[in-house]
């Protein structure tokens, strides 16, 4: 049975195809847990681009439009040009995106991303002010590289780019505005996202969480700013316009204002295992399918069965206890 006949299909897939990262931010890779010799999966426990594109298939034609690219870090994978062309040949598949933290980006390879099929960027920049971003990625990396990323991206055309900053109280909330401001008449769309419990590691406490009503309370102290009507159903952001046509924002309150009723996003990781939640405990085994010699229909009941039966509402039932059970590593699944 194909998702096309049920209430809310899954409309984008996010596919992990790293656990490795060439930062270690205290968002959703710490030092402390993340150090040299943490063991990151080998390449046999990771799915081919082949097997991602098999299964990426199958979900596009049980109702997925977008494949976002994550991590870990996806630039760190290899020959990733080839999964992007890949998945461009996919009928019925409409967008494309990568998220990535830009430390990689070269002309060279940008553009090659781009003739690929790659559609768009989203590009984590946490601040301007160089002693800050250094602080957050904990590996001495300069803001300009991420600056000169964007541009990269820009001129390859892998637009409309964007631009997500983790707020943490005591750490930037003092960059929103600036980079509001400096990404204002750009085009590109700065998303505001509040500092979520990911994981098991981060130390995430309540009172460390900058709240979308304050984010935008301080954006509309700089400029006259109103709301938009979503893209789609099941868009996370809740977008703003600049009323002088400067461009648009987006803030995400997955914290003070989930939005578990709406969603319509699977997460694929990088060892073939699919969550339904960015705060899932556990997920279903696609590698075993996929190398258990499963035909594309038992891979597609597996996934009906799987996605009629969700029933994740981690950010609704959020308390100050919640954090402590298990769930994913965000450097497993990505964003």
């Amino acid at each position: 049975m194909l998702l096309d006949s049920l209430e809310r299909p899954a409309r984008d897939l996010r596919i992990s195809v790293t656990d490795r990262c060439n930062f270690r931010c205290s968002y959703c890779m710490p030092k402390e847990v993340f150090g040299r010799d943490f063991a990151f999966l080998h390449r046999e426990e990771l799915l081919t681009f082949e097997e991602i594109a098999r299964l990426a298939r199958l979900f596009v034609r049980n109702g997925v439009e977008k494949v976002r690219l994550t991590g870990g870090e996806p630039m760190l994978r290899r020959d990733l040009v080839r999964l992007v062309e890949q998945l461009a040949a996919i009928d019925g598949l409409r967008d494309i995106a990568l998220t990535t933290n830009g430390s990689l980006f070269t002309r060279e390879n940008v553009r090659a991303l781009k003739a690929a099929g790659l559609r768009r960027v989203t590009i984590s920049l946490d601040a301007l002010d160089d002693a800050t971003f250094r602080a957050m990625n904990d590996v001495n990396f300069p803001v300009a590289k991420v600056l000169e990323a964007i541009e990269l991206a820009a001129d390859a055309g892998l637009t409309p780019l964007k631009i997500d900053c983790v707020v943490k109280r005591g750490m930037n909330e003092n960059e929103i505005v600036e980079l509001a401001r400096r990404f204002r008449g750009t085009g590109h769309v700065v998303r505001f996202i509040e500092y979520m419990d990911v994981g098991n590691s981060n130390g995430w406490r309540m009172e460390d969480v900058v709240s979308g009503r304050e984010i935008l309370e301080t954006l509309r102290a700089e400029w006259p700013i109103v709301p938009v009507e979503p893209h789609y159903f099941g868009e996370v952001a809740e977008r703003w316009r600049y009323t002088d046509g400067a461009g648009e924002i987006g803030i995400i309150t997955s914290v003070t204002q989930p939005f578990c009723g709406t969603c319509t996003r699977a997460r694929l990781a990088a060892d073939g295992k699919m969550y339904l939640c960015l705060f899932a405990g556990t997920g279903h085994d696609f590698r075993a399918l996929l190398r258990g010699g499963a035909s594309d229909e038992e891979i597609d009941s597996a996934i009906a069965t799987m996605w009629r039966g969700r029933n994740d509402r981690y950010s609704e039932l959020r308390s100050e206890a919640t954090p402590a059970l298990k769930k994913v590593e965000m450097s497993h699944i990505g964003g």
